[in-house]
């Protein structure tokens, strides 16, 4: 058991909350990270103990274009700024990991420097991959190069070169004890190589006790990535479609057979393969405007906590706020708030009460920490599954219909009587069964 396994996450892009300029211009010092000191109350108000946070660090632009992995992005603040803001969510129970962007670097990183300045003769000219001399690009540099994702702005890193590998390995030495961060999420992890994570792997476990590393991965066999080698767990873009989607065409069946296919990449065992959920994210469009019914809110956000997981939220997403890729642009999915906009979310906002509502007992529940999957009661329009750990059962029931329905549901347990979560109601158990009445697009947990 480790911390991360009773997280609840809460994911915050930096420079989009914080109305940073989109450009790096090599100005003064902004203390914005300062400011956003506030939300760590919010963030605990609303049932979360982990937080994921960056991209952080020196950048000219959206962050990822990194310029200076132990420099706090001048936009945000000074590396002083950095280790307050991890101190203080520490002080609350609140455990930080932060963006490790490891696949590559911007153009304005030291080595990358060095080279154009240098060409064949810089002794960084090994530390990028299929760098060519014969070559060109659109900035004129005279030779070309691998990047991530067809933007040259993003220059591959040449992770096999083991002075490479050795200045990451630093980095991540370094922002444990400068900032006393507990792991880190790896950016572009489907892309990075293996034996350099296994190396991340050793540092991890060297540099503190249950220090996570968490990888970004959207397609393929999560099972690749997440094992007792490589890194701890991987985003789960998998049942992150399937939650929107499933609602999207009612059908259920597509949500618990991607539960199933996650069930057999971890060999049968949830232990073997605790992945990151989330509805939304800093790079997909908001949950709230993916779902064609927004009463469905309710039952993505109720399946996401209780489903086999890590859940996280991304901020914004817990007021139900709108956010779309628009004219090429990722601006609208990172817009900048005051919390000041939200003083009353807990009681005027039912997205927000849900969260939190979601959030409080995720955080108490063993069972939907360290429990086992068994599916329950299955049709395109109902489904009933329980997390089952050392004898207590949680049992999620949930609707999108827009009838209402009621579900006779199997119970093993020894309790007469469950309790819901979210309504409060009780439900006697009779013959071996509990009956659970759902309103239309409704949810709810029992135990």
């Amino acid at each position: 058991m480790a911390w991360y396994d009773e997280a609840v996450f809460y994911h915050i892009y930096p420079l989009g909350l914080s109305g940073a300029p989109p450009l790096n211009e090599g100005g003064e010092t902004v203390h914005r990270l300062r400011d956003m000191e506030a939300w760590i109350a919010h963030i605990k108000e609303i049932g979360c103990n982990a937080l994921y946070i960056g991209p952080l660090f020196e950048s000219v632009g959206h962050g990822y274009e990194t310029t200076d992995y132990k420099t706090l992005d001048r936009r945000l603040g000074d590396n002083a700024d950095l280790a307050h803001f991890v101190k203080a969510c520490h002080d609350e129970d609140v455990r930080v990991i932060l963006d490790g962007v490891f696949n590559h670097t911007g153009r304005e990183f030291f080595a990358f420097r060095d080279l154009k300045e240098k060409r064949e003769n810089s002794p960084y000219r090994d530390w990028y991959c299929n760098v060519n001399f014969g070559g060109n690009n659109e900035y004129n540099d005279g030779f070309s190069y691998d990047n991530w994702g067809g933007y040259n702005l993003l220059v591959k890193l040449n992770q096999q070169n083991p002075q490479v590998r050795d200045y990451i390995y630093d980095v991540i030495r370094f922002w444990v004890s400068e900032f006393d961060i507990d792991g880190i999420r790896l950016d572009a992890a489907d892309v990075l190589d293996f034996d350099f994570m296994k190396g991340m792997r050793r540092v991890a476990d060297e540099v503190k006790p249950d220090f996570w590393l968490m990888g970004e991965v959207i397609h393929g066999e999560y099972n690749r990535w997440v094992n007792p080698d490589t890194l701890h767990s991987v985003t789960n873009y998998h049942l992150n479609k399937a939650l929107w989607s499933g609602c999207n065409e009612h059908n259920f069946f597509e949500i618990a057979h991607t539960v199933k296919r996650l069930y057999d990449m971890g060999g049968g065992r949830y232990e073997n393969l605790k992945l990151y959920n989330f509805a939304d994210n800093h790079d997909v469009e908001r949950i709230y405007n993916k779902l064609q019914n927004k009463k469905h809110f309710s039952i993505v956000h109720i399946l996401m906590y209780t489903l086999p997981g890590i859940p996280s939220i991304y901020y914004g997403s817990e007021f139900a706020i709108e956010g779309k890729k628009e004219k090429g642009s990722d601006a609208s999915l990172r817009p900048c708030l005051s919390l000041a906009n939200y003083a009353d979310a807990l009681e005027t906002n039912p997205a927000t009460a849900l969260i939190a509502r979601l959030g409080k007992f995720r955080q108490k529940s063993k069972a939907l920490a360290y429990g086992e999957y068994r599916e329950l009661l299955l049709t395109n329009r109902q489904y009933a599954y329980a997390r089952q750990y050392e004898g207590a059962e949680v049992i999620t029931a949930v609707n999108n219909d827009d009838e209402e329905a009621v579900l006779s549901i199997p119970y093993s347990g020894e309790k007469t009587v469950l309790t819901g979560v979210l309504g409060g109601k009780e439900y006697p158990v009779q013959d071996g069964k509990v009956t659970v009445p759902l309103a239309d697009c409704e949810g709810e947990i029992l135990f």
